[in-house]
């Protein structure tokens, strides 16, 4: 009997489990919501038509130093002095670190203490030589000594020099990155030195508004944190766009005499034309899709179709569309949570 309840209890609980879920299931299909797909949404609806509009293009980016650069030692060896600090503003060839020479110095007098001897036995082997009192093979080896105990002066002048980093253009330290007691070596970033006596103004132009930009053109620019108007010129114009089909542009932009201008400030560019443009001007909620691949929705017979669209410009929550709709096709331009291709459509029309 108790082995015969052993397997029983299990699988009347089991049993009841199951009920349990097939009850539950039940219950949660009753209380979801099942949209019927052949009754009409109601949508907002606007019948489209020609228009003409003088477009304003605007432009923002950011603000990027002329010249950047991190400045490392050309020889290894220990940091003795960092004379500049964060904020301050340098000179061209002014010396930013000292690393210790004092080895180089001590090995630079013992060449330049050969080179004198060397010098004088050239003297006394000339005199020699002339006077057939040695062999002129002397006099030779003494010549070739002399050259490279030079060569030894000049090599170690050139790591002294080399021990000092000095600023490769006038700029400002923007970061300090050793200390005294450090050691450097070459590649190991010791400065980050920053020239912003020109900033560079980076935007991304659509490539149906790169025509607007030339190269070596002045154009207006805003900074608004300042706040000031200025002016820069087309300094480069991108080959090669990004996914969204932008391009990048560069103007350069003199800064103030006080620097206000500040690398990693945004900069405004607003452009206005002579030229009407001609075309569809539909609200930006009625498109569907990405920009690379727009869309709409136009009603014929009560049915909605999916349309693919080409855009000519965005301006201010609107669209002007080149092509894919024409003059009093019906757009839907709000409702759209629940239209589909084919779906039938109430408007408001």
């Amino acid at each position: 009997m108790k082995k015969i309840l052993y397997i029983l209890i299990p699988l009347a609980l089991v049993g009841l489990m199951v009920a349990k879920l097939i009850t539950n299931k039940q219950i949660a299909e009753e209380r979801v919501y099942l949209y019927d797909r052949e009754q009409p949404v109601q949508v907002t609806a606007l019948q489209v038509s020609q228009t003409k509009i003088q477009p304003e293009y605007s432009f923002t980016g950011t603000f990027e130093p002329n010249r950047e650069s991190k400045l490392s030692a050309e020889i290894q060896g220990k940091v003795n002095r960092v004379l500049v600090e964060s904020g301050t503003t340098v000179r061209r060839g002014q010396v930013l670190v000292q690393l210790d020479d004092s080895l180089l110095q001590w090995q630079l007098k013992a060449a330049e203490v050969q080179v004198k001897g060397l010098e004088a036995d050239l003297k006394r082997f000339r005199i020699l030589v002339e006077n057939d009192a040695i062999q002129g093979i002397q006099l030779e080896k003494t010549e070739l000594a002399l050259e490279t105990a030079n060569v030894q002066v000049s090599t170690l002048k050139e790591q002294i020099s080399k021990s000092q980093t000095r600023a490769p253009f006038d700029g400002v330290v923007t970061a300090k990155l050793t200390e005294e007691g450090d050691f450097a070596a070459p590649g190991k970033p010791l400065l980050q030195l920053t020239d912003i006596s020109q900033v560079k103004l980076g935007i991304q132009v659509p490539e149906q508004d790169l025509k607007l930009f030339e190269l070596g053109k002045t154009y207006p620019v805003s900074i608004p944190s300042i706040p000031i108007e200025t002016s820069g010129k087309v300094h480069m114009i991108g080959s090669r766009g990004n996914a969204a089909n932008s391009f990048p542009v560069e103007i350069i932009v003199p800064n103030l005499p006080k620097q206000e201008i500040k690398a990693g400030m945004y900069g405004h560019l607003t452009l206005a034309t002579d030229t009407d443009i001609t075309g569809i001007l539909i609200p930006s909620a009625a498109i569907v899709g990405s920009d690379l691949e727009p869309q709409v929705y136009v009603v014929k017979d009560g049915k909605a179709h999916i349309q693919g669209i080409q855009i000519e410009k965005r301006t201010q929550g609107q669209v002007l569309v080149r092509s894919g709709i024409q003059e009093k096709d019906i757009i839907i331009i709000g409702g759209l949570i629940n239209v589909f291709e084919g779906a039938s459509v109430i408007t408001n029309l």
